[in-house]
């Protein structure tokens, strides 16, 4: 999914015009935008603030990012940069202020890959919705695929301050920072606030509420990118079975294992909608299509007896040599574009890593950008993975299942991850909220305050076969301020013949069992059950 945002945000298309007639329309506001207060943040310093008030601002789709234009925005505009003593960090925070029909609330967002903020194409939806929104750049730019500009320090080694402001530190600063500044520029704090973001950003939420569980009274952490130091290594897992048994196969093989698995498991829920609801129950042999004859590209290709084992090892997730399972594989019917990504260079078929695997394994693991990871073995792997977490676990691995402080602040938080997600494996978001269960007593008690939903088909943050949720924060929302615990995510996808699906996601463990003789794209066909 990131591949193609990789330079999205800083190619976001932001137009804005200020005119006398837009400017006496503001009804927000005790103070002036140019004279909001500068923040005291804990542990930094201010170095500068400034406001602007900006008028008809459009923000530009980018797919995966922003699903739609946003036009007609009119906000405040507060730029802050601050930096943390001793860090030599210069951190930016951006808060847009709606100068109209502020809804009493504040949002901060999450970022993607390795942008701790994905700038307006977070706040413009926020802002567009009455939220005084918030985001921040972590110290370093906004580039999603690789840390090359700010890894590693002019000799060479990691940068601590800066990963550290991207892990954790920067969320809470632009957790003080968003409040104090709503605070100042309306006259009053946010009665509520809230997190919400996908990937990276869900990772953001969790560590939030992790390590700074006063700071938000509701979080949305989907598709979270926790368990860092693990599930990135686990990543770059294919590529290392690729080019160990130096087989490459082409996405439109590794498409035909997909189409084959999808045809085997479909039906397991009832249900014949190109999706597959249980990934765990289903019990593909993908050694069954050796040879087997495919068209791709109009040349007939047979399935080979190595191809299927590649895709054997990818769905088992990696191993250790001698046979021990490090972490999970891509769930079945899950896309293989993602880490297992091929192209052609020169007429041949070559591995093509997932720049985030590949450039966390260069820089923060070897400390050498020329590191060239193809030359992988299983031995070093595993060697590898152990480093990841030794080094990095307490940073950024985002995975303290004690939440009892945020349970006691009060705070609510929802997380969604898709089933068919591509990128980040759904078994170690299950796997975590499985260890917060046992550690605070129990699904009863975890369900008081964290949520976790499993959407069937779903990708990465968006796309897939499967219905997503439509409106999974404004279930936070509802949570906290009505006290709506959510049973259901409303969920809804357009399939292959332009129909709208509709579903309602199931609180985890629960699936949404089909009725038998409804409308399967309805989702008043299906309800809540322990089993299909």
């Amino acid at each position: 999914m990131i591949h193609f945002v990789k330079l999205a945000i800083a190619a976001t298309a932001v137009l804005w015009s200020s005119s006398a007639s837009a400017k006496s329309s503001r009804t927000q506001g005790t103070t002036s935008c140019a004279s909001v207060a500068a923040p005291t943040v804990p542990g930094a310093q201010v170095l500068s603030i400034g406001g602007n008030e900006a008028h008809n601002v459009s923000v530009a789709a980018v797919p995966g990012l922003l699903g739609s234009v946003v036009t007609g925005l009119n906000v405040c505009n507060v730029t802050v940069v601050l930096t943390h003593p001793g860090a030599n960090d210069t951190v930016t925070v951006t808060v847009w202020l709606p100068l109209q029909g502020w809804n009493g609330r504040f949002q901060a967002t999450g970022g993607g890959g390795y942008a701790t903020g994905v700038g307006v194409l977070a706040l413009a939806p926020a802002a567009a919705a009455g939220y005084a929104a918030a985001e921040t750049d972590g110290g370093h730019d906004s580039n999603l695929e690789s840390p090359s500009s700010w890894a590693l320090t002019s000799t060479g080694a990691v940068n601590w301050p800066l990963l550290t402001d991207f892990a954790s530190r920067s969320l809470q600063d632009m957790a003080v920072v968003g409040k104090a500044v709503t605070a100042s520029y309306y006259g009053t704090g946010p009665r509520y606030s809230y997190w919400n973001g996908c990937s990276t950003g869900g990772r953001q939420g969790l560590m939030e509420a992790q390590r700074y569980p006063d700071d938000f009274d509701g979080i949305l952490a989907a598709s979270p990118a926790i368990n860092w130091p693990s599930f990135i290594v686990a990543q770059q897992w294919p590529q290392v079975v690729m080019n160990v048994e130096q087989t490459f196969p082409s996405q439109c093989e590794f498409q035909a294992f997909v189409n084959a698995s999808i045809a085997d498991c479909d039906g397991l829920d009832g249900v014949l909608d190109g999706v597959i609801a249980d990934p765990g129950e289903c019990k593909f042999d993908p050694y069954k299509l050796v040879g087997s004859t495919i068209l791709c590209d109009g040349s007939e290709v047979t399935i080979s007896w190595k191809t299927a084992d590649i895709v054997r090892k990818t769905l088992d997730g990696p191993t250790a040599p001698n046979g021990s399972k490090l972490w999970y594989g891509l769930n079945v019917g899950a896309s293989f574009s993602g880490n297992s990504n091929t192209t052609i260079v020169n007429g041949t078929t070559v591995g093509d890593p997932f720049p985030i695997s590949d450039t966390w394994i260069q820089y923060f693991l070897e400390k050498d950008p020329d590191y060239n990871t193809s030359s992988i073995t299983y031995s070093k792997f595993a060697q590898l993975f152990a480093q990841s977490n030794a080094e990095y676990g307490s940073v950024i691995g985002t995975d303290n299942p004690d939440l009892s402080a945020f349970r006691a602040a009060g705070g609510k938080m929802i997380t969604w991850h898709g089933l068919a997600d591509q990128l980040i494996f759904p078994n170690g978001t299950v796997n975590y909220y499985e260890r917060v269960k046992r550690e605070m007593g129990g699904a009863t008690t975890v369900d008081d305050f964290y949520r976790l939903f499993l959407a069937p088909g779903v990708a990465h943050c968006v796309g897939g076969n499967g219905p997503a949720p439509t409106s999974p924060f404004d279930a936070v929302v509802a949570w906290v301020e009505q006290g709506k615990a959510p049973d259901t995510l409303p969920a809804k996808v357009v399939d292959t013949s332009g129909a709208t699906v509709t579903h309602d996601i199931c609180v985890y463990p629960l699936v949404s069992r089909y009725d038998g003789k409804g409308d399967p794209k309805s989702a008043s066909s299906y309800s809540c059950s322990t089993s299909f």
